[in-house]
């Protein structure tokens, strides 16, 4: 007899305005039959109710990298979602750069095959920036599954009430039910 698993979802989040909104996610997760974990960019700490998310998932947020000896603190990720995903977050994942415990997360998790989805949260002027495209490309590339997403004005949080927390969850659906089904 074979032992199933509840499957572990990291949720990586970035500092955005809309950050607060990650309980959406999280519930929405947990309907889905997902344990649930989030990882925050240091600077995301400061959008984010810390003890009302570690409440919600059971699990501390992790934001930084442990030492030896210090037991991991959440069991591996069986997918990620990035929601929301910003610009600077999406360029340097694109660029290999991990000077963050969630960057590092998420460059890690080409090479260990870990399905990663991701919903960004940019405005205009920088999806005009000629690096967001190219960091999109390789993502794709890369295999993560990428959300649409309108970019929202400047110095707005104009896709606030259009932004779509639980997309992730519906591009991670087909990919995670596939690679348990073998």
């Amino acid at each position: 007899m074979t032992e199933q698993r509840t499957p572990f979802l990291y949720v990586v989040v970035c500092a955005s305005g809309i950050a607060d909104g990650v309980g959406t996610l999280i519930t929405a997760a947990h309907r889905d039959g997902w344990k649930v974990g989030v990882v925050a960019t240091p600077t995301a700490l400061g959008f984010i109710d810390r003890d009302a998310v570690e409440l919600q998932t059971g699990y501390p947020i992790r934001s930084a990298w442990r030492t030896p000896g210090v037991p991991q603190p959440l069991p591996r990720a069986d997918a990620i979602a990035v929601a929301p995903a910003t610009f600077n977050t999406i360029n340097k994942w694109a660029a290999g750069i991990s000077d963050t415990l969630a960057l590092g997360i998420l460059c890690e998790a080409y090479g260990l095959g870990i399905p990663t989805a991701v919903q960004p949260y940019v405005n205009s002027a920088q999806a005009a920036h000629p690096a967001y495209g190219e960091s999109l490309t390789r993502l794709r590339a890369m295999g993560v599954l990428i959300g649409d997403s309108v970019p929202h004005q400047p110095k707005a949080n104009g896709s606030r009430d259009t932004y779509n927390w639980t997309h992730v969850l519906d591009l991670l659906r087909p990919v995670v039910r596939s690679s348990t089904e073998q």
